[in-house]
């Protein structure tokens, strides 16, 4: 090959190369969208049920509970390429021959930025223990969640009967009638016999009411309607009833429901956590609550080991603690929970940290 088609191939290859280093460099960032997108939001729903979880374990061993938020996510990519084309001409006379060079390069750089913010102040401490909006609750019904499943987690009470609560290391059975009540409200729910809806007013401003139909409605779900409003100690007449909170009963055409607050609602959840019996022992925990009623959300398994098939595990106090992948009402109601938070105004109000991000 002479000194002419050698220099040829060089530049050609040159040129081939610096065509790969600036294509790879035009794509990286699409590229990366699919794989980020879906990694970073998977990471970020596995963490916040583990630390739902966590904190509902804490709970139950008279820990106080802490939440961190990811507050921003910023994925920083850096791609440099360079090419170098050297070579050396000879004259005829010369012992030596002609030479070249091609040398190619590239850097890549994966820079993320993750922001944590623990969720403190005043505003969230008062959205932990303030009671969930009971206008909220029944949306949630309205979007088809069961309403024995929602107002078993989020109601205290409904018109005076009691829901099972568990304060004080003591559990509290619910009253038979509100059990009844939350089987009756399933099977209108099913039957698009009762719902809720928003109504305005001028003078008292908006106003959540439920209502129940009796139009192209069974005989049998009226009954059951009616029996609603018996153990209610409702309006056997009325139709539309005035949703408002209160612990204490309303009027005959007052649904008054005191609802939980966040505290309250892991309180009680953390009384399905298997308690292991050497902390019962040493005095750690309070004794699990004996007794229970009939519905049930799941158990919080312990041991010393981490177990294979789980759907959420975390460590706590050298021991481990977790949902079985196949206990579905556990697997609901931890989900339900991370959920009720989206309802609870415990957004913080502080302002986030000031983050500056080099150019690249």
């Amino acid at each position: 090959m002479n000194a002419t088609t050698a220099a040829r191939a060089l530049l050609g290859a040159s040129l081939v190369a610096a065509h790969l280093a600036i294509t790879g460099c035009a794509s990286i960032g699409p590229r990366t969208v699919p794989t980020d997108r879906f990694d970073y939001s998977s990471a970020i729903a596995d963490s916040w049920k583990s630390q739902t979880l966590l904190n509902i374990v804490k709970t139950r061993y008279t820990d106080m509970p802490v939440f961190v938020d990811v507050a921003s996510v910023v994925a920083g990519y850096s791609l440099q390429t360079g090419v170098t084309l050297g070579g050396v001409r000879t004259s005829g006379r010369a012992l030596s021959s002609d030479t070249g060079s091609l040398s190619a390069q590239g850097i890549y750089t994966d820079r993320p930025t993750i922001t944590y913010v623990p969720m403190t102040g005043e505003k969230f401490l008062r959205g932990l223990v303030t009671p969930i909006d009971p206008k909220n609750i029944f949306f949630l019904l309205q979007t088809g969640y069961p309403a024995d499943f929602i107002l078993s987690l989020t109601v205290e009470s409904m018109n005076g009967l009691r829901n099972r609560a568990f304060t004080g290391g003591q559990l509290r059975p619910a009253d038979p009638e509100f059990l009844r009540v939350l089987a009756l409200l399933n099977e209108l729910q099913a039957a698009n016999a009762f719902g809720m809806r928003i109504e305005e007013d001028k003078v008292r401003g908006s106003t959540a009411v439920v209502f129940f139909r009796r139009e192209d409605v069974p005989p049998e779900i009226r009954d059951k309607s009616m029996e609603i409003r018996r153990l209610l100690r409702l309006s056997p007449d009325a139709q539309r009833f005035v949703l408002s909170y209160s612990p204490s009963r309303g009027g005959p055409e007052e649904l008054a429901v005191n609802s939980r607050s966040m505290l309250q609602i892991l309180t009680t959840f953390s009384s399905y956590v298997d308690v292991p019996p050497e902390d019962l022992a040493a005095g750690r925990v309070l004794p699990a609550p004996a007794g229970g009623d009939a519905k049930d959300n799941g158990r919080i398994h312990s041991g010393t080991s981490k177990p294979d098939d789980a759907y959420v595990a975390v460590r706590y106090r050298d021991r481990w603690f977790w949902i079985d992948g196949g206990d579905f009402p556990a697997k609901r109601a931890l989900t339900a929970i991370m959920l009720f938070f989206t309802l609870a105004d415990t957004g913080g109000g502080e302002r986030l940290p000031l983050i500056t991000i080099p150019a690249q």
